[in-house]
């Protein structure tokens, strides 16, 4: 009975004040426990209290190395940047001195010689038929030039002394140009011009004109020494002054043959039949076309 008295309240304890274990088993787990902890410089494995010091002792060393290491750093990196800016801006300095020799060297360089040199095709051998037909189309334009500004060539043989006419001696001729038809007579006088009973100022305006109508009198000397009467009729301003003129060179072959192959020369004598092409049927002129639609 007192036995199971005594076993009764031992029974009855709470969880929490019944042993850990029995005393083999707390050795046990005191031996692994400084065994599962790194073991450090400064304590011993046996002791717990060594190695929590010893890891402390290791994360303060440890702390300040970290910084010095990141100062060491820093000034290792701001170090070179201060280096690469020192020789950027190094250089200026030499840059401003030698202004002249690039201001020279400038000078010197000739413009457009950075460009590619155009690649200049060799020129075909012409044949005779194009040969011929460019000195014909060369000869016209020079031909044309020549009547329009009234070029006269220092070497041409020009008549030395006017021919004199007799007191009642009356030359006429014909000329024409275009549509414009000029029926002129020339007789002994002063140099005076009448177009349709009209001075040559009054009938042509224009100083062009006028230097076109009077060009054979001016480039033979006949100028100031011959009257001339002049009846024009059909087509325009430009056409008629064209066909005085000629019916005046016309005339003064008449009173002066020798004048014949200088004003032969200069264009004066020959007919030019240049005239407005005819307009076409369905056409809106000679060769204009109505625009076309397809639908």
């Amino acid at each position: 009975m007192p036995d199971e008295e005594q076993q009764q309240p031992s029974d009855e304890q709470a969880p929490d004040e019944q042993p850990e274990g029995t005393p083999e088993e707390q050795q046990a787990s005191e031996q692994a426990a400084p065994e599962e902890a790194a073991p450090s410089e400064g304590g011993s494995p046996e002791r717990g209290e060594g190695v929590d010091e010893s890891a402390e002792e290791a994360s303060a060393e440890e702390a300040p190395a970290e910084e010095a290491l990141s100062e060491d750093a820093a000034t290792e990196d701001d170090a070179p940047a201060e280096e690469a800016a020192a020789p950027a801006e190094a250089p200026a300095a030499p840059a401003e001195a030698p202004a002249g020799d690039g201001q020279k060297k400038k000078e010197d360089v000739v413009p457009g010689a950075e460009l590619d040199p155009i690649a200049i095709e060799p020129e075909r051998e012409l044949d005779a038929e194009e040969r011929a037909r460019r000195e014909a189309e060369e000869e016209e334009r020079l031909r044309r030039e020549r009547e329009l500004i009234g070029d006269v060539d220092e070497d041409a043989p020009v008549a030395a002394e006017p021919a004199k006419l007799e007191g009642d001696a009356s030359y006429s001729a014909t000329g024409k140009r275009k549509s414009s038809v000029a029926r002129v007579i020339l007789r002994q006088g002063s140099g005076t011009i009448e177009v349709n009973k009209r001075s040559l100022e009054e009938y042509f305006p224009r100083s062009y004109l006028q230097s076109v109508a009077k060009q054979p009198l001016t480039q033979t000397g006949y100028e100031g020494n011959v009257d001339v009467r002049v009846r024009v009729h059909g087509g325009g301003i430009s056409g008629q002054a064209a066909a005085v003129r000629h019916g005046i060179a016309r005339a003064l072959t008449e009173v002066d043959p020798a004048l014949r192959p200088e004003l032969k020369r200069r264009g004066m004598l020959t007919r030019d039949a240049r005239v407005k092409e005819r307009r076409k049927a369905g056409l809106k002129k000679a060769r204009k076309r109505p625009q076309f639609s397809k639908r």
